[in-house]
């Protein structure tokens, strides 16, 4: 017997058995799960109904994930699986779905923010900028036009001291946007603001 999504199988609202009188359709068919697990790339491509394709993503460790409010996007590696509101079951075998909160390599933001800031986010605090000047004199040598203007943005900018903890541990909480079971990709963004709050939460309750 295969896996069908039809209804007449299930008992009448009054609790009554309903009377078949036609067979399973090829249009109602369902397929098992895919149970995107944390690992080596492995994708498998599913022919549907009309030609249409569908990309059974069994195992992903990479994906693209969008730093919402610096509005940048990297393809970083995925590290760890923390958190899934469905079941503890799904942490503990490391599998994807959709709005899964994962654990990203946070390397390719902080390379980014150093080249658009100057600030390198693995240092804490002020000190951060002054060391980092130090070091990067021998390296390149920066126009003065440069230097004023990554004075000018990073007046202008803010950072999340909850993110920047995350920043210095090198490890960021994301949370996956995309269906990897249907798509094969694994993407989402990266957690702030209210949401990580409410999440560092759900996260401290567990432990």
């Amino acid at each position: 017997m295969g896996i069908s999504r039809d209804s007449r199988h299930k008992h009448r609202a009054t609790g009554g058995r309903r009377n078949l009188h036609q067979k399973k359709r090829k249009f109602e068919m369902g397929r098992p799960s895919a149970l995107c697990k944390l690992g080596a790339k492995r994708v498998r491509p599913v022919r549907c109904r009309g030609g249409n394709m569908k990309y059974r993503g069994l195992r992903v460790d990479a994906g693209n994930f969008a730093w919402g409010s610096e509005n940048c996007t990297k393809k970083v590696r995925l590290l760890d699986v923390v958190y899934n509101s469905t079941s503890n079951e799904l942490v503990r075998t490391k599998t994807l779905t959709k709005n899964t909160v994962v654990q990203i390599d946070a390397q390719p933001f902080k390379q980014w923010y150093l080249k658009k800031y100057g600030v390198d986010l693995a240092k804490k605090g002020k000190g951060a900028k002054g060391k980092d000047d130090k070091k990067e004199e021998p390296e390149e040598k920066q126009s003065r036009h440069v230097i004023f203007k990554l004075k000018a943005r990073e007046a202008k900018q803010k950072m999340d001291p909850a993110l920047e903890d995350q920043f210095q541990s090198g490890r960021l909480l994301a949370c996956i946007a995309s269906r990897p079971g249907q798509s094969g990709r694994c993407d989402g963004y990266i957690i702030e603001g209210e949401e990580l709050t409410f999440y560092k939460r759900k996260l401290e309750k567990k432990k």
